[in-house]
């Protein structure tokens, strides 16, 4: 893919889709329709964004309220923005720690006007850049590195322009969404320079600065008011009650089309920490255009990983432009998608504000239980050295703070999000040990992962067999089928045996009367959306269900065949709409991710059509062009890489390294891997797909030429590199009904002491 293919303004907006028809009318969305995401500059994986800020939830972007169902209502009526701001989440809701840390601002005039939301216009946005004009006519620019960022801001002709830094604000303009600096320092070093730290949610955040307006004054400011002749600002204890705003200001007269550039250089670890890392994004003293170019290679490089090919043109066809057209917005949302999915997690190397030793450290992966089905498989192969880097920082958060985290960000505390999941780290761990990757302590690992199933929910599951809510039986005992993949890799047989054994308990959390989950409480959903994920036993699963036609049959009135079409919340639904709603048992429609999954359960039922019909509606109708091209929230990377893996005709199998089979969205699409390999994806009979178009079936399948009747590859051969032949036609087929996917039964033991 190109820089050209992706458009960060998709999924800005509230969801604004053609309505759906067929199948997908009938799924229901119970959380808020609006991609969360933002259109700022950002680095893949990188510490650093930037974005217009206008104090909206969630990213500090936009015009839409905090919404946790439905539609969500205005916060502002236009695109307004009082600056720049730093660090912000992609496409997550309410995760309570919204960051947009030190705000740079453009003026014409006084400091009285700080904050002041101007109208915004003439937005641009590509990976790694984003522009717009204020107001009062000063264009903004902004690019980003790895740990920095760097501002370009063209004046019109004034006595008295301004570049501002405000060093008090953080957070979004929604109630207990404000972050106010528990300390702070702020120094002038030079003409032209200043660096400063403020702590913030329990983390210090360092910043070195320069600009190269080194002729303009060069100020402080205290609650608007400037201090001519001071050369620090000190804080020792903020509260609330004593904030009042603070920072640094450049000024000076410029003329017509003037620009000022300011770099900064961040860092959790001190402000000369921030000066290396500045040097280090902008060597040989590179400002903007040396720093955008840096960042759009290295999107480039990304992006370009993947390549995709459409049918030739039919010079004859007198469809052939519109056909164009449908293909350039498919290549757009792909794009978009596979761009979205490499943003976040944020990884910092040697900059963790908690523990002194250096090496891997990484925030916002949040939301974990959301990514680690598609996203982090995606990263693993497409970039399994960041995987790698991922993994040990992981290991260490466990060491350094006593447990895996289900969520991690920025901020001391950052919570482990325990209602949400467990164990997901295990999955992905066991990914990567599986995987055979360099770089990792296996042994040291292994000791975290079963110290860390023991805690919270573990308890309660290790002593009664089950945990409540029910969801966390599943994860738990997933957790301990992960591990005992790590334990086989290194050579523990005793504790791999108890790890399966009590993997066996994922039975505990079923009604064998319905075939369901238990009645439970459940996160962001019901007992429907939860019952249809892949579990490492789905033989016995289904075995549990009553057999491959009362599971599918399960299946198929989750996914509303046969329903009538369902009528999606609105502004602010009330309580009975969504009781009305969640009532259905109806599949999520990828609104959002509990039940991603759930689509590829029928192939483990010898049923691959109904999985290619579902996909087709899903990738096809919830997904578009436009600012509101999103069905829900992207959620890191979440919902994107689900359609990323869906138009390769791919599903990984997290936890298991396996990659489930289907239709194919594209003709041919190569995969550039490590090692210079290359995994290519042609599918032969392949005709125009789009949101009104039948779904194709799967008629066979070729694997470097060898005919494999199985709807499954494994990680190690994909990883390899080689070509998968799918063949495509329109019905049906015979085609891996009988060969199902890997399935792990093991009987669980009476009792495992040992371990507890």
């Amino acid at each position: 893919m190109k820089l050209a293919d992706v458009d960060p303004f998709i999924g800005t907006q509230p969801t604004q889709l053609p309505a759906p028809h067929g199948i997908a009318s009938t799924w229901w969305w119970p959380k808020p329709q609006i991609g969360n995401t933002h259109p700022g500059a950002t680095f893949p994986l990188g510490m650093v964004s930037a974005c217009a800020y206008s104090g909206a939830y969630p990213t500090g972007y936009g015009e839409y309220d905090l919404s946790t169902e439905g539609v969500p209502p205005r916060m502002r009526d236009r695109p307004v923005a009082s600056g720049i701001t730093h660090f912000q989440q992609s496409g997550t809701g309410a995760i309570r720690k919204y960051y947009n840390y030190v705000r740079v601002t453009p003026m014409l005039g006084s400091l009285d006007a700080l904050g002041e939301r101007w109208d915004i216009s003439d937005e641009v946005a590509s990976p790694g850049y984003y522009a717009c004009t204020l107001a009062n006519g000063i264009r903004c620019e902004v690019t980003v590195g790895q740990k920095s960022a760097v501002h370009r801001y063209t004046f019109p002709k004034h006595r008295d322009a301004r570049l501002v830094v405000d060093l008090s604000l953080g957070g979004l303009d929604i109630p207990y969404g404000a972050t106010i600096p528990l300390r702070a320092h702020l120094e002038s070093t030079g003409p032209g320079e200043a660096e400063g730290e403020i702590v913030v949610e329990g983390t210090p955040l360092a910043l070195h600065m320069e600009t190269d307006a080194t002729s303009w004054r060069q100020l402080l400011w205290y609650d608007r008011r400037l201090m001519p002749g001071g050369k620090r600002l000190d804080f020792d204890a903020i509260r609330p009650t004593t904030l009042r705003s603070f920072g640094l200001m450049w000024a000076g007269p410029t003329t017509e089309g003037q620009t000022v550039e300011l770099k900064i250089g961040f860092s959790l670890r001190g402000v000369d920490r921030a000066a290396r890392n500045l040097k280090a994004d902008c060597p040989d003293g590179g400002w903007f255009d040396d720093r955008r170019r840096a960042t759009e290679l290295v999107w480039t490089e990304h992006l370009g990983q993947v390549r995709l090919t459409d049918l030739p043109d039919d010079p004859r066809d007198p469809g052939a432009d519109a056909r164009r057209a449908a293909t350039a917005d498919r290549r757009m949302v792909f794009g978009t998608a596979l761009y979205h999915s490499l943003i976040k997690p944020s990884l910092a190397m040697n900059e963790s504000p908690f523990w002194p030793s250096k090496g891997p450290f990484v925030y916002d992966l949040c939301t974990m239980w959301d990514i680690y089905r598609t996203q982090l498989p995606l990263l693993t192969l497409l970039r399994p050295d960041r995987a790698v880097e991922l993994g040990n920082a992981l290991v260490t958060i466990c060491e350094e703070e006593g447990n895996f985290p289900i969520g991690y960000r920025m901020a001391k505390g950052s919570d482990r999000f325990s209602r949400q999941a467990s164990a997901l780290a295990h999955t992905f761990l066991a990914d990567l040990c599986q995987a055979g990757f360099e770089g990792i302590d296996w042994e040291w690992a292994l000791v975290h992962m079963l110290s860390d199933l023991r805690r919270t929910y573990g308890e309660d599951f290790l002593t009664h067999g089950r945990a409540d809510p029910i969801t966390h039986t599943l994860d738990i005992a997933f957790g301990y089928w992960c591990t005992a993949q790590v334990a086989a890799v290194v050579g523990d047989s005793r504790v791999r045996e108890e790890c399966l054994a009590l993997a066996g308990r994922w039975r505990n959390a079923f009604d064998l009367d319905t075939g369901l989950l238990r009645d439970s409480t459940f996160y962001e959903g019901t007992k429907h959306n939860y019952s249809y994920r892949l579990t490492h036993d789905m033989a016995g699963r289904i075995a549990l269900a009553g057999g491959d036609d009362a599971f599918t049959g399960m299946l198929d009135r989750f996914f509303g065949f046969g329903a009538a079409p369902v009528t999606q919340p609105g502004v602010r639904p009330g309580d009975v709409e969504m009781e009305g709603g969640y009532a259905l048992g109806r599949f999520e429609g990828l609104n959002n991710e509990p039940d991603m999954e759930a689509p590829w359960a029928y192939t483990y039922a010898g049923r691959p059509d109904r999985t290619a019909e579902i996909v087709h509606a899903g990738l096809h109708q919830m997904f578009g062009t436009g600012p509101g091209g999103l069905p829900g929230n992207d959620d890191s990377g979440g919902l994107s890489s689900w359609a990323v893996w869906a138009s390769l005709g791919m599903f990984p199998v997290a936890g298991q390294d396996i990659v489930l089979l289907n239709a194919p969205a594209w003709p041919d699409a190569r995969i550039a891997l490590a090692g210079e390999k290359e995994l290519r994806v042609v599918a032969n009979g392949f005709h125009a797909v789009g949101r009104d178009t039948a779904p194709q079936y799967v008629q066979g399948v070729r694997w470097n030429g060898a005919a494999r009747d199985a709807a499954w590859l494994s990680g190690a051969a994909l990883r390899e590199g080689g070509v998968l032949e799918v063949d495509l036609g329109p019905d049906p087929s015979g085609w891996a009904t009988s060969q199902r996917p890997p399935s792990h039964p093991h009987e669980p033991a009476p009792s495992s002491r040992s371990l507890r």
